[in-house]
């Protein structure tokens, strides 16, 4: 190996080694509490499962603990994707940290795209193909997050770099590799791996006929390509026993378990009552904006990496033998030259690109259509189509360098060559501070809006930052629907659902109730928070309350609150019946109503509230009762203070979760979580609450 060649192998693996490093920086400063992207933690939470040894959690209370895009299946959650890239993250979960395997994963794209570059180029080439994918946004965005886009992309990094090796060097290790590394990329994406894997298939086939008339050429390369094929149809294997194990179907993948109409192809799309009808024109339209966000926002220094990879493209029409820096006979190997490796490069890109336009995800990620700077691709890029990264830079480099080289070639012709080298230079100089304002504009805003949820994330997990919550059972709320994980990804649970802490659904008091009684042991808390989760992401005012289950005959109620003008009614309601008192004015500082629960029946008591109509709510088993008290502030703008509490009828007697939830209301008498009462919420002035209870 020549000096030149040892120079760029250490170049490539300081550049390699860097970017892993870059990786871990980001996923830990950046994404502390992983992104905007709930997938994260379905693959942790996956992760957490395969660490136990188990592929989904059992329990009959599946509907408390229904994890995001995880499937319900009797008394069995099992999570919608295959199980490849959840191994590898429980490897950094196993060792405590799982962000190590983000840097493993991003050093390892980075120095196998510049092994290929380096086997269809050259050893320079092949380092400024390894900085163009490190200065990719995509690259350094995705590859942070615990997805799975960036580990099967080195998956079939690998495949292609064995590939290429085992047919120009013919050694068996490399066939068994390729068939391994393509195997697992089909186990963890299929359609991804599919992609990717098809030009490759190609030039397989390809050597096989041109060798059809030559037994000795041709025994040669079934016995090489052979081992890549049977391996890779293992786990072609394995992927359809899995299916069989989990789903009960060997063709049934847990994806399409989830959301039968999610999935490849054109027509009617659906997951989670969201559909849209796929047309083949949408499709266009979607991958092409999709396709003009990666080369405008997302490539090195945008557009510059997306120019150079055109002008990478436009000379593969050169001979690879009259490049400089040729190696002398990887490049004339009749099996697969340069010539031939960079046609199957570019294949890379068609067939991504062409299979993306089957995939209704590319249109959802964009949330928007006609709005690119809105939804995930905003915050990450065109992450469907990370494997383009391979052919972008690849070709980008070799478009660089042809410019660099001609750059210098006429400079000595002009100058002499000992100038030359200083023109170069100078040029260098000058455009360096061009791309890197480029960078920067590109990295600038999808930072900028990942750093605001990030900022949300700190304020909603503070109450969980300094406090361990020990044999501890905590009802987390419902932003998004009725999933754990979906926004709080978090907050994860221990596979037997029996760890220290463990986090259940905030839902409806008979659910909460049979939870409660599941652990009858354990301490309950309640996590709120006061503020808007939808929408622009904004801070919260979070908070973690211990919660007490008290049963008894009868239960006393004293609702005491802040008067911020003047008081009007009392509404006590079950959710359907519901009963109004109009409160006397009176008090300045602070108004207090009683009221009373018994077996079946709520009342308000107190002497300064009269009643209309009937004077009683009847329920019937568990129930939410809510208590509103209504003030009316000068200029007629009204103040709700709103109680809600869970109850559960046992015979003789009830049972009810103490404290209840509190809202104050501004306009309307149900605000939700914007008007959420905790500790340290900003309120109007003369807001206050006190309540309290008296069981016998």
């Amino acid at each position: 190996m020549s000096d030149s060649v040892d120079r760029d192998t250490l170049l490539l693996a300081v550049v390699s080694l860097a970017a892993g490093a870059l990786v871990f920086y980001i996923a830990t400063d950046l994404f502390p509490y992983h992104s905007s992207n709930h997938d994260e933690g379905v693959y942790l939470q996956q992760a957490r499962l395969l660490l136990d040894g188990r592929l989904w959690f059992s329990t009959p209370l599946t509907d408390a603990f229904h994890w995001w895009f995880f499937v319900e299946d009797g008394s069995q959650l099992y999570g919608k994707y295959q199980p490849v890239v959840p191994a590898l993250f429980a490897v950094g979960l196993a060792v405590g940290a799982p962000r190590l395997v983000l840097a493993v994963v991003g050093a390892g794209v980075v120095a196998l795209v510049g092994l290929l570059t380096r086997e269809a180029y050259d050893g320079p080439t092949s380092v400024v193909a390894a900085l163009l994918v490190v200065a990719s946004p995509l690259y350094l965005l995705t590859t942070s997050t615990f997805l799975a886009y960036a580990p099967t992309t080195l998956l079939n990094l690998t495949f292609a770099y064995a590939y290429v090796r085992l047919v120009r060097t013919g050694r068996h290790g490399w066939g068994l590799l390729a068939g391994l590394a393509v195997g697992l990329a089909f186990f963890a994406r299929p359609y991804t791996a599919v992609l990717f894997a098809l030009p490759f298939i190609g030039h397989a086939l390809w050597l096989l006929w041109t060798a059809r008339e030559n037994r000795s050429a041709l025994e040669w390369r079934l016995t090489r390509l052979l081992p890549v094929a049977g391996l890779g149809l293992l786990f072609v294997g394995l992927t359809f026993a899995y299916n069989l194990v989990v789903t009960g179907d060997a063709l049934l993948f847990p994806f399409a378990a989830f959301a039968p109409e999610d999935g490849i192809g054109f027509g009617h799309r659906e997951i989670l009552g969201y559909s849209r009808e796929y047309t083949f024109a949408l499709a266009l339209r979607a991958n092409a904006t999709m396709l003009w966000e990666f080369v405008t926002r997302f490539v090195a220094a945008p557009p510059l990496g997306a120019v150079l990879a055109g002008i990478g493209i436009a000379l593969l029409g050169v001979r690879a033998h009259s490049e400089p820096g040729t190696p002398a006979n990887a490049g004339r190997d009749s099996r697969l030259s340069h010539a031939t490796l960079r046609l199957v490069l570019l294949g890379v890109s068609v067939s991504v690109v062409v299979g993306n336009v089957a995939f209704w995800g590319n249109l959802n990620a964009l949330a928007d259509l006609s709005d690119p700077t809105d939804g995930l691709v905003a915050q990450f890029g065109p992450f469907y189509h990370y494997d383009l990264l391979l052919p972008l830079s690849v070709f980008g480099a070799a478009g660089a360098v042809w410019l660099v080289r001609q750059t210098h070639a006429l400079a000595v012709r002009r100058v002499g060559r000992r100038r030359a080298l200083a023109i170069v230079l100078g040029l260098a100089l000058v455009t360096a501070p061009v791309v890197g304002l480029a960078e920067a504009n590109a990295l600038s805003t999808p930072i900028e809006e990942n750093r605001a949820f990030t900022e949300r994330y700190d304020s909603a997990y503070e109450p969980f930052e300094d406090r361990r919550y020990e044999n501890a059972v905590v009802f987390v709320p419902t932003p998004y629907g009725e999933w754990l994980g979906h926004p709080f990804q978090w907050l994860r649970n221990d596979a037997g659902l029996d760890g220290e802490t463990v986090y259940a659904l905030d839902r409806a008091p008979g659910e909460d109730f049979r939870v409660l009684d599941a652990y009858p042991d354990r301490t309950p808390y309640r996590f709120t928070y006061r503020g808007e989760w939808g929408g622009a992401p904004e801070p919260v005012t979070a908070h973690v309350e211990p919660l007490d289950v008290r049963e008894g005959e009868s239960h006393r109620i004293r609702f005491e609150t802040g008067v911020v003008g003047r008081p009007t009614t009392v509404r006590l309601s079950d959710g359907d019946d519901a009963v109004t008192y109009d409160l006397e004015p009176g008090a300045t500082d602070a108004l207090a109503v009683e009221w009373v629960v018994t077996p079946g029946v709520a009342r308000v008591v107190s002497p300064n509230a009269e009643r209309r109509g009937i004077g009683v709510v009847d329920f019937d088993g568990s129930a939410e009762l809510q208590l509103a008290v209504t003030y009316v502030q000068d200029g007629g703008a009204t103040v709700t203070y709103r109680q809600e509490l869970a109850v559960e009828e046992r015979g003789d007697t009830v049972r009810l979760v103490w404290p209840p939830e509190v809202e104050v209301c501004r306009l309307t008498s149900d605000c939700g979580h914007e008007g959420m009462y905790v500790p340290g919420g900003d309120y109007l002035t003369g807001v206050q609450v006190n309540q309290t209870v008296s069981s016998r």
